[in-house]
């Protein structure tokens, strides 16, 4: 059964999680870095580096939220990137944000729904999804429809939450997520929903060699994955 963020309501996880994105939007970013103190930030810069090497000019960046991942990758001085996400709040966020920052002209952010791509096939040099493909209804279906936008020869580049496997982290990471999380969640975002629905996505979600395979079973090959502080996140990476 899917992992949904309201269990007293018969929506599918992808409404409820646009709910529940649009419920949290304006806390979003600073929840984020409160959340993972400051972290993420230094785990997105390490995922962009890993496309240094391709210099992509066409990138996609799914569930882009606000767009830090998206603006993040302009370091790779792409022609473009565009960012979809299901949550018009979260877009509203990035947009304004976009538009402090000036760079309206280089990401374009629109409504999209990951398992169904508004682009036709071989369309972008890489993919990039930042703490979202865990949030997709099919996960299989999702990451089938982003290597069908990817050109031949093009990379997706995935960070996402995964499950600690030694002590004491493991231990201490839930706890943390567990009891912490919920409760700083509850007070600053006032949607007790969303941080329990982070720790059980989370827990639910087929992290490390069994994320591999759900890549490779979609066409992705030359796959890895590279655990980030101790294994709370990791990045994948897989070609076309």
């Amino acid at each position: 059964m899917a992992v949904v963020p309201y269990k007293d309501k018969n929506d599918g996880k992808k409404a409820q999680v646009a709910t529940m994105f649009n419920n949290i939007s304006k806390r979003y970013d600073l929840l984020n870095h409160v959340l993972s103190m400051g972290i993420d930030i230094i785990w997105r810069k390490k995922a962009i580096k890993l496309l240094k090497n391709d210099q992509p000019k066409l990138i996609l960046d799914i569930a882009t939220g606000t767009g830090d991942f998206a603006i993040e990758a302009l370091a790779l001085h792409p022609d473009k990137v565009i960012g979809v996400d299901i949550s018009e709040g979260m877009l509203a966020e990035g947009k304004k944000k976009l538009k402090k920052k000036k760079l309206e002209d280089k990401i374009e952010l629109q409504m999209g729904d990951s398992e169904k791509l508004l682009f036709e096939q071989n369309k972008f040099d890489a993919v990039i999804v930042s703490f979202g493909v865990r949030n997709f209804e099919n996960l299989e279906k999702g990451l089938a429809d982003m290597y069908r936008v990817l050109k031949p020869g093009g990379k997706t580049v995935i960070i996402e939450f995964s499950k600690p496997k030694k002590f004491p982290m493991k231990q201490t990471y839930n706890f943390y997520f567990k009891f912490i999380l919920p409760q700083i969640g509850k007070i600053v975002s006032k949607d007790n929903s969303a941080y329990t629905y982070l720790p059980e996505s989370v827990q639910a979600f087929p992290d490390g060699e069994d994320f591999l395979q759900v890549l490779r079973k979609v066409g992705f090959k030359n796959t890895q994955c590279t655990p980030l502080t101790f294994g709370i996140s990791s990045i994948y990476i897989g070609e076309k």
